[in-house]
Parts: structure tokens; C-alpha cells; sequence
């Protein structure tokens, strides 16, 4: 079972990824072109929220599973790593993007809207790259 969790939450970062790129560069471009708020964008806006919800369960999941989080080896690069870089990094990141989903749903103006998607998501992503433990960086992490 643990293994099982390991991928599905290694594969669907893919997909987390990617909707998270494309709401950014969506929103971005149509803050800057001075577009509205279509139906379109808000539905790529909420399967992002969700995709990203959905790493959050299978992340907390393996939190309390994973041989990796042992907060007594603080001192190892790798149990940090997943003990405390990870987790918060992620924590902060899924808390700035649904940040960003809510205010921009209250806002009234659509490049408001825009500009909150634009700078939320935009800030996740950002932070979600930065914690994720990539093959180059962090020794028996997988692309997959």
C-alpha cells in the first residue's frame, strides 16, 4: 500500500504541475490583456485547487506512513528533508493557492480575479518547484 501511495503521489504531481503552470499562465495573460473572468478559467482554476488538495491528502497520508519523516534523524539531509523542508514547504504552497482561489472568487472586478489567481498560484508554484525532491537533488527520488 505504501508503495502504491508513493507513486500515485509522484505521478499526479505531474498533473498538479501542469494545471498549476497553465492557471498561472492563463491568468497572468489575460490580467495583463485586460480580458474577463470566462467560465473556462474558473473551472481551470478550480481543478487546480482540487489537484492540489488531492497531493495534500496522499501527502498527509504518507506523512504518517513514511519510514523518510523521522524527526528524531534531524540531522540527516534526507529526513529533514521530508520531515520538515517538504512538508512545510508544501503546507505553505496549497495554503497560498487556495488563498488565492477564495479571494479571487469575493473579488468583483474581473482583472482583480485575474491578478489574485495570477499572484497566489503563481507564488505556490514557485514554492511547490522549490520543495519538491527532484532526482538531482535529493539522493533515490524518482521522476516518477
Amino acid at each position: 500500500m505504501y508503495s502504491g501511495l508513493v507513486h500515485a503521489h509522484s505521478g499526479l504531481r505531474w498533473v498538479a504541475l501542469i494545471l498549476l503552470l497553465a492557471a498561472v499562465v492563463v491568468a497572468i495573460g489575460k490580467w495583463q490583456g485586460r480580458s474577463g473572468y470566462t467560465d473556462g478559467n474558473r473551472k481551470l482554476y478550480l481543478f487546480t485547487l482540487i489537484s492540489v488538495h488531492t497531493q495534500l491528502i496522499l501527502g498527509l497520508v504518507l506523512f504518517f506512513m513514511s519510514p523518510k519523516v523521522n524527526f528524531s534523524l534531524l540531522s540527516d539531509k534526507l529526513y529533514r528533508f521530508y520531515s520538515v523542508e517538504h512538508t512545510a514547504g508544501m503546507l505553505i504552497a496549497i495554503v497560498l493557492v487556495t488563498i488565492g482561489y477564495s479571494r479571487s472568487k469575493r473579488a468583483s472586478d474581473t482583472t482583480a480575479k485575474q491578478r489574485l489567481i495570477g499572484i497566489f498560484y503563481g507564488l505556490g508554484l514557485v514554492l511547490i518547484l522549490a520543495s519538491i525532491p527532484w532526482p538531482f537533488r535529493i539522493i533515490g527520488a524518482n521522476w516518477f
